[in-house]
């Protein structure tokens, strides 16, 4: 008995973690999840440090576009095959100003852009559809200092601001004591659908910081 539990012990944490698959075929996925990033937070928490022209101040970036993450039902790939054409220089600039950096445009694309099944330039158009789309909460740009609150107001204020959503299909996540990102589960054809049980990890924060834009 002692050996069956110690051999639980090993299994169970394996079952539990998210999967990520390096190497797959591209094209082979479940669903998208829209990843909506806090700018003034993750310039607080690292960016700054980063130097990033991301956090200049000419920018006035609110809610930026991470990626578009094509997404098991458990699990994703990444760093898929593809005989896709890398996205010319000119189209990562053009992504800049919903995404902040044409840094950042090019990682998500050879990160998770290569598992789409789609071209470099079809996929920035989907993800800059798909951002378009969700309604970011105006009421985070009128702050004028930082603030403390539940992780679940700004989940409300994106539920309120986005009729056809729903909490299966949204979470907002922390990192060091500050809202995070807002992820939305959505299909192919950029319907809201169930986020799968990895990714619908809510932050259970009750004060966690929401930074105003400088």
């Amino acid at each position: 008995m002692r050996a069956v539990f110690y051999a639980l012990l090993l299994i169970i944490p394996a079952l539990t973690a998210p999967l990520a698959a390096e190497g797959e075929r591209a094209g082979e996925f479940d669903y998208y999840v829209l990843t909506l990033s806090w700018s003034p937070n993750w310039c607080e928490v690292e960016g700054d440090a980063k130097g990033s022209d991301q956090c200049d101040p000419r920018h006035d970036h609110g809610w930026v576009m991470h990626g578009l993450w094509p997404q098991f039902h458990q699990g994703w790939p990444s760093y898929c095959r593809t005989t896709q054409q890398a996205p010319t220089r000119r189209m990562t600039g053009e992504m800049a100003d919903i995404m902040g950096t044409s840094g950042l445009a090019w990682h998500q694309w050879k990160k998770h852009g290569t598992c789409s099944g789609l071209s470099a330039q079809s996929y920035f158009n989907l993800s800059r559809q798909a951002y378009e789309q969700i309604e970011r909460p105006a009421i985070f740009r009128n702050l004028d200092k930082t603030v403390k609150l539940p992780a679940s107001i700004v989940e409300d204020a994106f539920l309120k601001a986005n009729t056809d959503l729903d909490r299966d299909s949204l979470t907002i996540t922390c990192r060091a004591g500050h809202i995070q990102e807002a992820r939305i589960c959505l299909s192919r054809d950029l319907k809201p659908v169930p986020c799968g049980r990895d990714v619908i990890r809510d932050c259970q924060l009750k004060d966690a910081l929401f930074t105003p834009i400088r």
